[in-house]
């Protein structure tokens, strides 16, 4: 969360300034300089700005640096985050105590070398659900890790699932193809995963020569479809 955040979360509740402190557990002279940048926002802070401002997760500073490798765990950390979201298909899960920006929870499990298809199945629904996640750190971050390639698959799938709900939200369509044709130009020439580097020579021999075109363009051997999606029919 930025300054200009803060502030129009403030306005959007049409508090003013002492208003907002006191609700937010800070005086109002610093409350005006967090407002006018001379203050860091700390992300503690920024997570108690969002649940009293009623703002959305995508208002939340990511962490300086993304957890790449999770391990044995990934994939039930990542269903919590999911959970704590909104995905209902794991509404049955005791969400994390805090949400995380969703573009930091999509990145770090596009990372993972080994995710469950329940964790997969949920990464479009991110993209469709919070279409106001910043897309330009999202790219720059993919680029940094290799991962143009799988988001740029996810954002495909994304965009078809967005499509196909009614009604249909064509600035949600055209902003998942604005971000499909930036990845396109960083489209990287090699094969890999969608987060399923254990398969065996055979399962990889036959998703090569069955895989939907979407996977080949985007060099996956994965048979991931739109129809796959629950949220998406």
């Amino acid at each position: 969360m930025r300054q200009e955040g803060l502030r129009a979360g403030r306005f959007k509740k049409g508090w003013s300034q002492k208003q907002a402190a006191e609700r937010l557990g800070l005086s109002q002279p610093y409350l005006a300089m967090l407002e006018n940048g001379q203050r860091r926002l700390s992300l503690r802070l920024a997570r108690r700005a969002r649940t009293v401002y009623g703002l959305p997760p995508t208002v939340l500073p990511p962490s300086a640096r993304l957890q790449t490798e999770l391990g044995a765990d990934a994939s039930q950390v990542l269903a919590e985050e999911l959970s704590a979201l909104g995905y209902t298909g794991f509404a049955y899960l005791r969400p994390r105590r805090w949400k995380k920006n969703p573009a930091e929870v999509l990145l770090t499990a596009l990372a993972q070398q080994d995710l469950e298809a329940r964790v997969v199945e949920a990464l479009p629904w991110l993209l469709v659900n919070y279409a106001d996640m910043n897309k330009d750190w999202l790219v720059q971050q993919a680029k940094v890790l290799d991962l143009q390639n799988r988001l740029g698959f996810v954002v495909t799938l994304a965009r078809e699932a967005a499509a196909r709900m009614r009604p249909r939200d064509e600035s949600r369509v055209r902003a998942l193809l604005d971000l499909e044709a930036t990845l396109e130009q960083s489209r990287l020439a090699r094969e890999d995963t969608l987060c399923q580097a254990s398969l065996q020579p055979v399962e990889r021999q036959w998703l090569s020569e069955n895989r939907p075109e979407e996977a080949r363009h985007w060099g996956l051997l994965t048979d991931w479809r739109v129809q796959s999606l629950p949220y998406a029919n």
